[in-house]
């Protein structure tokens, strides 16, 4: 009996041992301070198409924490959202537009860009009127809180050209 106690003890002592050495490794994981040092403020553009509700969600849920982790971090971000392609339809009020599976995920994507509208760091959201077009919805159906513009490249091309970074997610 006293053999096995000590098998258990030593068993539990390595799961102990690699649960620290995995929190160690998590925590390191975490730290971005190379990469920020001497920043105050990072700007991006972000190229939204993804046109899976959940996809769109994950990678808005993604971007806020982006947010929120920069501004631990003492950077300020300065984001701008930008709407095209397949996302089109998930960032619209016509529910006949949306899959019948995706609309209850579409009203939870606009819950998130409403709260993220309201956010430190998002600076705006945009909606490609090309996209509209090419996705059969209309302009006034955008949702309030996203602006339509022209043509979404020509708006990423010109937030490049103001030293935005480009990231499509």
């Amino acid at each position: 009996m006293r053999n096995a106690s000590a098998g258990v003890s030593r068993v539990l002592g390595m799961f102990g041992v690699a649960a620290l050495v995995m929190l160690s490794v998590d925590a390191k994981a975490a730290d971005d301070q190379a990469a920020l040092s001497g920043l105050k403020e990072v700007k991006v553009a972000f190229d939204l198409k993804e046109g899976d509700a959940k996809g769109l969600l994950g990678r808005l849920n993604v971007i806020d924490e982006t947010r929120q982790s920069l501004i631990k971090q003492g950077v300020s971000p300065h984001f701008i959202l930008a709407f095209r392609g397949p996302a089109t339809k998930l960032v619209q009020t016509d529910p006949a537009q949306i899959k019948p599976e995706d609309r209850p995920m579409a009203e939870k994507i606009a819950q998130k860009i409403r709260q993220m509208g309201e956010s430190e760091g998002v600076e705006g959201f945009e909606q490609c009127a090309v996209a509209v077009r090419e996705q059969g919805t209309q302009a006034e159906k955008v949702l309030p809180q996203i602006h339509v513009v022209g043509n979404g490249f020509i708006s990423l091309m010109a937030y490049q050209s103001k030293g935005y970074a480009y990231i499509a997610p």
